[in-house]
């Protein structure tokens, strides 16, 4: 029996709410349970100074937990003067996922950079803010297209992530942070609205796990990511 008492193959309850931020290009809060994510995508038309004058976009990205998305307060890694190795890590993910499913062309000489802040973690932040990622992007890509910033959608497929791992000796689906803290695997997949795999990131945190313990949590994380993308879309249906 899971601590949440959900089934192994059983997801939180995922919702995503539009437009929370209202000066941002697009936005949206997205809850995987007990973790929230707010995620606002912003427009610009600068590139970065290496990537101007090739006909072509950048989309980045920047992560961080604010200081009482956990149980005890941590200081702002602006107080420290530098982000953690983690942080780091995390927002490099999300920029490149995001980079899989946009055509740069399309997207012209127009960067656009997504910014996810964890208000609240109970486990799978960089899932939750990948998934985020997606719709404040979408919403961002439509104000472009609305103003005739560019002229063909850029984005070719759907994406989002989904945690999961083996706990006690079972492999589940969307760990919360009990099941994060205590898992024997501990892994993170990115996939995109299509079944293709975008990143695998996969651990054993106790014992080394099998081939076949693999694609089982493969299939979970392919079940989980479906149950994902159709949410997305109904909420930017709305």
């Amino acid at each position: 029996m899971r601590p949440s008492g959900r089934q192994l193959n059983e997801m939180r309850n995922v919702t995503i709410e539009r437009n929370i931020a209202p000066q941002a290009e697009g936005s949206c809060l997205i809850s995987f349970g007990n973790t929230k994510v707010l995620c606002t995508a912003s427009v610009e038309t600068k590139l970065p100074p290496w990537r101007r004058g090739q006909g072509v976009g950048w989309v980045t990205a920047e992560y961080g937990m604010l200081p009482r998305s956990t149980g005890s307060r941590m200081r702002r890694e602006a107080t420290q003067g530098k982000q953690s190795g983690r942080t780091q890590e995390i927002q490099r993910l999300i920029g490149r996922s995001m980079r899989a499913i946009i055509d740069m062309e399309a997207l012209g000489e127009n960067q656009v950079t997504l910014d996810c802040d964890v208000i609240q973690a109970d486990g799978g932040t960089r899932t939750a803010a990948i998934s985020g990622a997606y719709v404040a992007l979408s919403e961002a890509i439509s104000w472009m297209m609305a103003r005739d910033i560019i002229k063909k959608n850029p984005i070719k497929d759907n994406i989002a992530a989904i945690s999961c791992g083996i706990y006690q000796g079972a492999p589940v689906l969307d760990l919360d942070y009990i099941e994060d803290s205590e898992a024997e695997t501990d892994a993170n997949f990115v996939m995109s609205g299509s079944g293709k795999i975008i990143e695998i990131q996969g651990t054993a945190e106790q014992n080394p796990f099998s081939r076949d313990e693999l694609n089982q949590l493969l299939d979970l994380a392919q079940k989980g990511i479906g149950e994902i993308i159709t949410i997305q879309n109904e909420a930017l249906a709305k």
